[in-house]
């Protein structure tokens, strides 16, 4: 499991001109699922997540993790994060889990993150989104569930 994850002064996912979810501070979070995804998996990357520290304290310093300064998630599904453009000219999307896993997994990501006590929004899975952000920072970090073992 991929993610991206930026840190935002606010953001918001849009569905056909529809506004479908906004938060104020906190993260917006790509996520893209491979076939060989876990519940595991899932839950490491929310757990990394709202513990990473990443938001500046009174020194300036990214001391700070999510949960510190009772920030929000604006949680994206993107399957074109496991997009193969090393051959040809259009990516492959041979390693994204498909759509019934994925979201499932994705949900679960959502929900592990809820567990948390972090409020979330989505988009819509599967849908065409537009996706507003400011980058605070900017603060962008990939992780990869894959490189914690």
């Amino acid at each position: 499991m991929k993610a991206v994850i930026q840190r935002a002064t606010n953001a918001s996912v849009s569905v056909e001109n529809r506004k479908v979810g906004e938060i104020g501070a906190g993260l917006v979070i790509l996520l893209g699922v491979t076939h060989d995804d876990t519940l595991e998996d899932a839950k490491y990357l929310a757990n990394k997540a709202v513990n990473l520290r990443i938001f500046e304290d009174d020194s300036g310093k990214m001391n700070l993790s999510l949960k510190d300064v009772s920030g929000s998630i604006l949680s994206i599904s993107q399957f074109t994060l496991y997009g193969d453009a090393r051959k040809g000219r259009r990516p492959n999307f041979m390693q994204a889990a498909k759509p019934e896993m994925a979201n499932d997994l994705y949900e679960r990501f959502n929900e592990f993150v809820r567990d948390e006590n972090i409020d979330v929004e989505t988009g819509e899975f599967g849908a065409m989104m537009d996706v507003q952000l400011t980058n605070n920072g900017p603060v962008t970090l990939i992780l990869d569930s894959k490189e914690q073992r």
